[in-house]
Parts: structure tokens; sequence; C-alpha cells
């Protein structure tokens, strides 16, 4: 999954999305996850970046990542979405 490339992030949390003006806010964890995906990070390498960095356990991770990104497809915040929607 990645994120669209006109995504805007701040260091606050905020995600905006200029093409139709929507915002929104995440967690510090969100956001880190948010930047990995537009640095091209594949899952398995954010898993390992999550579950060393932070105290989690892979089932959590995976129920809770799944979850945020369906959230993220669902804004239309990536470009997969794109893809299904051409």
């Amino acid at each position: 999954m990645k994120i669209k490339k006109n995504i805007a992030l701040s260091d606050s949390g905020f995600v905006f999305d200029p093409a139709t003006g929507d915002s929104f806010t995440t967690n510090p964890i969100g956001l880190e996850i948010i930047k990995m995906l537009k640095d091209g990070k594949n899952s398995q390498e954010i898993k390992t970046t999550i579950l060393k960095k932070y105290l989690t356990d892979e089932a959590t991770f995976e129920k809770d990542n799944y979850d945020f990104l369906n959230m993220l497809a669902k804004h239309r915040l990536t470009e997969d979405h794109e893809k299904e929607k051409n």
C-alpha cells in the first residue's frame, strides 16, 4: 500500500489531502506508519520497526495495522484507492 504523493503531513499528526480539502489527525504511531508508507517501506519493514520500537505483540500490531490501513483506504489517502477508481 502506498500513500498518495500529494498527502501533506505535519509533525503533530495533521494529515491533509489537497485534492479533496479533507484533513485528519493521527496519533504518533499512525503518523510514523504513514511516513514509512510514503517512504516506500513494505509491510514487513513497518512491522519490524514498530515491534522493535513499541511495547506491543505481533497479533495486536497485525490487527491494529489492518484497521489503520483500511481507514486510510476508506478516506482515499492511498494510491491503491486511486487505481481501483480508474
